[in-house]
């Protein structure tokens, strides 16, 4: 769900700074408590927010093209500046 490689490189980091100490084992402590802890955050992977942003780029395009047809229907529907007729 989340990019382990920047826990792993941070309770490698602590882990070096303890290798004196007899916590030996900090480092997977750490390791464990860092993962439970993002792992009750609503996050999402860089993959799927990158995808998400590309899901936004088409729909904005779609959206703009077809507002752009609209405008143009609507133009050559209502000539002389008119506002276009309801049929309700």
């Amino acid at each position: 769900m989340f990019n382990s490689k920047t826990i792993d490189d941070l309770a490698a980091r602590l882990g070096q700074a303890f290798e004196a100490s007899p916590a030996k084992d900090v480092e997977k402590n750490v390791k464990a408590l860092l993962k439970s802890g993002l792992s009750r955050l609503d996050l999402v992977t860089r993959e799927e927010f990158d995808r998400q942003i590309d899901v936004l780029k088409r729909t904005r395009e779609k959206v703009e093209a077809l507002e752009a047809r609209v405008a143009a229907l609507e133009a050559r529907g209502a000539p002389d500046g008119a506002p276009p007729r309801s049929n309700g």
